[in-house]
């Protein structure tokens, strides 16, 4: 997507059952404006998304997964795959901290993932960050280089177009410990310039990049108001229609300054 648009994404995570996920989306649906240079994105449980695919209206909400399986049919019980979510979703999170520190994902996972996305015409959202141990040590930016390098390995130029890539600070996701401006300015930065080495100035610099880590109604417009940020990764504001209206809102406001 145009960098000129800014994108917004609400992560539910084991949040909402298909009855609530629809009833909450018919009120959210009352209170997000829809404007053309906001994306909202919902990612709701995995249960929820067919539901909701027939409910949104897209010109006011896209839906993204949360998690998918990288191979695209077999037999591979429990498993979604991105096949399965194609013409369901329009994006798709990867690598989300959540994943590999709790479910102990890879750099391996991480990448076959990007490619499954890529191949079936979603568009990957992949997760970095750095944890609270290597931001001490200083080594946030080697974190990132490692954490892209591992992510979009065989991924080109081209297809890089279709790559969002979310910063989420580790020590800052459910914590409440929000990473200041000037932290978000510098990690983006470093991102820019691990593509731009990766990929070239040209595909480097019209990559999306958001913000995610704590955000609520509160904090958004200082990460919105940062030309180094295209958007948010929301987590538990999303789930509060008002709140999650309120940074819409305030991401068409950051848009129409500019």
């Amino acid at each position: 997507m145009a960098r000129d648009k800014k994108l917004i994404i609400g992560n539910w995570k084991m949040n909402l059952g298909v009855h609530e996920a629809s009833l909450y989306v018919h009120k959210l649906a009352d209170q997000v404006k829809s404007h053309r240079d906001v994306e909202v994105v919902l990612a709701p449980t995995i249960l929820a998304l067919q539901t909701l695919s027939v409910q949104v209206n897209y010109r006011q909400f896209k839906l993204a997964a949360q998690n998918f399986y990288w191979r695209d049919h077999g037999a591979f019980t429990g498993e979604v795959s991105a096949t399965q979510l194609r013409g369901i979703v329009q994006y798709g999170l990867v690598g989300h901290s959540e994943r590999r520190h709790v479910f102990h994902e890879t750099d391996k996972d991480t990448r076959a993932k990007v490619q499954a996305a890529l191949r079936n015409g979603i568009k990957p959202i992949l997760c970095i960050g750095e944890t609270a141990s290597e931001r001490t040590m200083g080594e946030t930016s080697d974190a990132l280089y490692d954490q892209l390098i591992g992510g979009l390995a065989n991924v080109t130029s081209e297809e890089l177009e279709d790559v969002i890539i979310a910063y989420e600070p580790v020590w800052a996701i459910g914590t409440g410990n929000n990473a200041v401006p000037n932290d978000v300015i510098a990690a983006a930065r470093a991102i820019r310039h691990h593509l731009k080495h990766l990929y070239g100035s040209r595909a480097a610099s019209s990559v999306t990049i958001l913000y995610g880590g704590s955000v609520t109604e509160h904090s958004a417009a200082d990460y919105l108001a940062l030309s180094e940020i295209d958007g948010l990764l929301i987590g538990g504001a999303s789930l509060d229609a008002s709140a999650f209206a309120g940074i819409v809102e305030k991401a068409y406001q950051s848009v129409k300054k500019k």
